[in-house]
């Protein structure tokens, strides 16, 4: 299916990089779910400044409500006259804010549950609410969103990248459930990302450090994440599943 053909819903849309895949799969033709949280003025802006109904809707939802998510696929779907070919697991509730992070003498279990809950159990809300119609249909594209931290962990995030590191398990467990309905399930994983919202208090020090280290003397921008997702939605990569793409001029060679 073209990337126009798809209907994609992107959690955490409202800003930062969920916006930026937002926008590019919007310049391609596709429709577009903003899925928010809280973000609703941003939310709703940006599903204005992509074409407004017919073209874009922005959506309340917490992903780790599982009504919440089931009644948003049903809002696309009405709002689009189809159902949603596509989904972005990108949805974030964390700050990188290099050494004043919780380090591992200190930090607390519900710290990791905190994250499990929005970025595993969320995932797995969305992946379960879109299956059924995209077995139905033959085709599918679930794409979600990594971390290079669990194979370079330059600045220790230690409850960020476990749970990133759960999320890329089930990423190559549901590619073989859902395989076989043509719907294909893979990860990008990107690294320190300049300038998110959840980047936004990282010392521009560990910016400098980080580009430093890249064969491209650049830390990587939302607009150049966004690229590679575009590729597992496109047919290009209909051949592709259960693969982690790391998107990070090079920092970790995978």
């Amino acid at each position: 299916m073209q990337l126009s053909d798809q209907i994609v819903l992107v959690t955490g849309a409202g800003r930062g990089l969920g916006a930026e895949i937002a926008r590019a799969f919007s310049r391609h033709g596709a429709r577009v779910v903003v899925n928010y949280r809280a973000s609703k003025d941003a939310a709703e802006a940006l599903a204005a400044e992509l074409g407004g109904p017919g073209r874009a809707i922005a959506v309340q939802a917490d992903v780790a409500d599982r009504p919440a998510v089931e009644a948003m696929f049903a809002a696309a779907k009405q709002a689009f006259g189809g159902h949603v070919t596509t989904v972005v697991n990108n949805a974030l509730d964390y700050s990188f804010n290099g050494d004043a992070r919780a380090h591992l003498a200190s930090i607390a279990w519900e710290d990791f549950e905190k994250q499990n809950v929005t970025v595993l159990k969320g995932a797995l809300n969305v992946i379960q609410a879109a299956a059924p119609d995209m077995a139905e249909a033959g085709f599918g594209r679930v794409i979600n969103v990594g971390t290079n931290l669990f194979q370079n962990p330059v600045v220790p995030y230690h409850d960020y990248t476990a749970v990133k590191a759960a999320l890329l398990s089930l990423t190559r467990t549901a590619c073989g459930d859902l395989g076989p309905a043509g719907v294909t399930v893979n990860m990008v994983s990107g690294g320190l990302l300049r300038v998110t919202g959840a980047s936004a208090a990282t010392p521009e020090p560990v910016f400098d450090l980080i580009a430093g280290m890249t064969p491209l003397r650049s830390v990587t921008t939302p607009a150049e994440f966004a690229d590679a997702v575009l590729f597992f939605a496109s047919p290009w990569a209909r051949a592709v599943t259960g693969q982690n793409l790391v998107v990070d001029g090079g920092l970790v060679r995978d």
